[in-house]
């Protein structure tokens, strides 16, 4: 049996990241020590930091990312590929030239006879209503046509500087921290969704940048990601155990 991995929030090309290539590099070295592992591998939004694409026209860069997926679709593994905030505006190139399966929205999927439910985790309990404004805009389909006019020397030119000024605008360009069980946003609302789902196991988000594996009740588990800009975590679940573990180069255990 083999193993199913996910990993979130890689934010590749950020102009806030000054070691943009090297993470890159991890990111892919990561991906080709567990190719011969894996069954399935599930990235939950937010790999890229700002990606929009183009009938024609993709953004420049992300190549070694790009051909290891490739690889490890073309070996049989499944890649599922959450779009996130900074990566909602995905079309068919990821699944075309990829072979990547793409997810939209949450997905709620048995795995090995538990059941998942997954997403990337913006706009999930999230309270904030500037945001979930601006993730309405985002998601409009009339502002995004409306933006794939614009030429993508200043559209594209245009996403890397707000994504940028949007983590620069944070405390030492992070997260804040864990805010507690009972002010969790992605823990309430898994919480909530539990009541009427109780048949699932494991709630997977990315989207805040910590690391957390919470027991909700005696069989069902909250997890969120963390990242692959500092803490460079996944989750593993090997048919049986789901673990959370921290990539160093040439040390992946599972």
């Amino acid at each position: 049996m083999k193993n199913v991995y996910f990993l979130s929030d890689a934010h590749l090309g950020s102009r806030a990241i000054e070691h943009g290539r090297t993470q890159e590099r991890r990111l892919v070295n990561f991906l080709d020590s567990i190719k011969h592992k894996a069954a399935a591998v599930y990235l939950l939004g937010d790999m890229f930091d700002f990606w929009y694409e183009f009938k024609l026209v993709v953004p420049k860069g992300y190549t070694r990312f790009l051909g290891k997926l490739s690889e490890l679709s073309d070996l049989g593994v499944e890649i599922h590929f959450f779009t996130g905030n900074h990566d909602i505006w995905c079309g068919d190139y990821l699944t075309k030239e990829c072979g990547a399966i793409l997810h939209r929205k949450e997905l709620t999927t048995e795995i090995y006879g538990k059941v998942f439910y997954l997403a990337h985790g913006d706009g999930l309990g999230d309270p904030d209503r500037g945001f979930k404004l601006l993730r309405a805009m985002f998601h409009n389909p009339t502002l995004q046509m409306l933006f794939s006019a614009i030429h993508p020397r200043w559209s594209v030119e245009l996403g890397l500087s707000w994504a940028k000024h949007s983590r620069l605008k944070r405390i030492d360009g992070k997260e804040p921290d864990y805010m507690g069980e009972d002010r969790e946003p992605l823990v309430l609302y898994s919480k909530a969704y539990l009541k009427s789902h109780p048949d699932i196991n494991f709630f997977i988000y990315g989207h805040r940048h910590i690391e957390l594996d919470l027991m909700l009740s005696a069989s069902a588990r909250v997890l969120i990601l963390g990242d692959w800009i500092s803490s460079f975590s996944y989750a593993v679940f090997d048919g049986e155990n789901l673990f959370m573990e921290n990539y160093i180069e040439g040390e992946t255990r599972l």
